[in-house]
């Protein structure tokens, strides 16, 4: 994504999870865990929703992880309908947690983010999570998947982004899972699943969402070490 983007393996329950790592200037203040669409439509961790994610997070400071799924890119293991693909997340968090801590941020904020499946594998990470007692401060959600999986509820505090005229998941679906919860829907209006020509729209919207100032925004060129791991 930029200078301070590297790439790495690190061992998951299915074997290798091929992750891209992206790296905030300064000290950071957490860790995000985004995760990718559908693999077997072609989604990858470079996809431009999931990069224009990572772009908002480490603005605001946080060290990105973008796991490739299960039979993508070096990635271990075939698709499993977001089963495995929850564990695996589960051990990118555990790793995420610890690089944060060799590096002294002390109890660092977690954020998992997702687009399409990804959003609804997140979904189940953070109800995982929950019942360990280690949960994510945020969830951040992305043309949520509701009409293609049975997708729990979520925190009051979730983002969740839809475009207007998405026709992958009608944002009726998504306001029928929401109303259910009472949860609010940002709506970027003209705005399909894939959110073209709405990039940066959908940036400052997240970055809006935690509280950035106006002028946050530029990759950064350097950050804190990679962790150890195969690669």
């Amino acid at each position: 994504m930029n200078s301070a983007t590297r790439a790495l393996l690190i061992d998951g329950p299915a074997g290798a999870i091929d992750l891209a790592l992206d790296l905030p200037t300064g000290t950071p203040v957490g860790v995000a865990v985004i995760a990718h669409p559908h693999p077997l439509f072609g989604g990858t961790r470079d996809n431009k929703v999931v990069q224009t994610l990572a772009r908002a997070m480490v603005a605001l400071g946080y060290v990105c992880w973008r796991p490739n799924f299960r039979g993508v890119g070096e990635s271990a293991g075939v698709h499993d309908e977001g089963i495995g693909e929850t564990d695996d997340l589960l051990a990118v968090v555990a790793h995420a947690r610890e690089h944060a801590a060799s590096i002294g941020v002390a109890r660092p904020r977690l954020v998992l983010a997702g687009f399409s499946f990804g959003s609804y594998v997140q979904t189940r990470v953070s109800a995982r999570l929950r019942e360990l007692g280690q949960p994510a401060d945020r969830l951040v959600l992305v043309g949520t998947a509701v009409s293609r999986f049975e997708v729990g509820p979520v925190p009051a505090d979730t983002l969740v982004v839809h475009g207007e005229v998405d026709d992958t998941v009608p944002l009726q679906a998504v306001f029928d899972w929401a109303r259910r919860q009472e949860l609010p829907i940002v709506v970027l209006p003209g705005a399909d699943h894939f959110f073209h020509r709405k990039l940066t729209l959908l940036k400052r919207i997240v970055l809006d969402a935690f509280g950035a100032p106006a002028a946050a925004g530029g990759d950064p060129a350097s950050g804190p070490p990679a962790p150890g791991g195969r690669s």
